[in-house]
């Protein structure tokens, strides 16, 4: 079974898969190899961590299918191992508990690494169903249209999300405030 999608787009469905993304850290290999492929030493230098750790996590999320080796170089005094995405983008089309955690904890790691300052808001917001998924459809469309600049400038994460409060629903006029 093949792990490289024609379209560049990786569905996320198997219990390994939602495993592999069950970790800050391999969340954080997967931005960090979205770029371009890496060596362990590399990794772990761009992520502040210790090539045992990388090296295990990235053992992790190849063997779910989500990285790849990526070919060898020789350099003085031993041979360096690549290794990349499968795919450009992940699809999580039933997103786990677990998963969404990791994401949000990995992100959480990138900001307070981050050398500039950064952008950071949440706000809720009264809409209406029809109002949301209109939002919804310009937020993706701006991140989707947003032309990259050259190899060399600063890589930049950006994390969106619309969600629905559970149990937030609007009160009426006679209705507690």
């Amino acid at each position: 079974m093949s792990h490289q999608p024609d379209d560049g787009v990786q569905r996320i469905s198997t219990p390994l898969q939602h495993t592999a993304l069950a970790h800050p850290l391999r969340q954080r290999l997967l931005f960090a190899l979205s770029s371009r492929p890496s060596t362990i030493s590399r990794l772990a230098a761009q992520l502040g961590a210790n090539k045992g750790s990388v090296s295990h996590h990235l053992r992790v999320l190849c063997e779910a299918g989500l990285v790849q080796d990526a070919g060898t170089r020789r350099v003085r005094g031993g041979t360096e191992k690549y290794y990349r995405r499968t795919a450009e983008r992940l699809l999580v089309a039933e997103p786990q508990a677990e998963g969404t955690a990791a994401l949000f904890g990995a992100v959480a790691q990138e900001l307070d690494r981050s050398p500039a300052d950064h952008l950071l808001t949440l706000r809720h917001i009264r809409l209406s169903p029809a109002k949301a998924a209109r939002l919804a459809e310009a937020l993706a469309a701006l991140v989707d249209e947003t032309e990259e600049d050259a190899e060399g400038e600063p890589v930049h994460g950006l994390l969106v999300t619309l969600y629905q409060q559970a149990g937030a629903q609007g009160r009426s006029a006679d209705g507690p405030a």
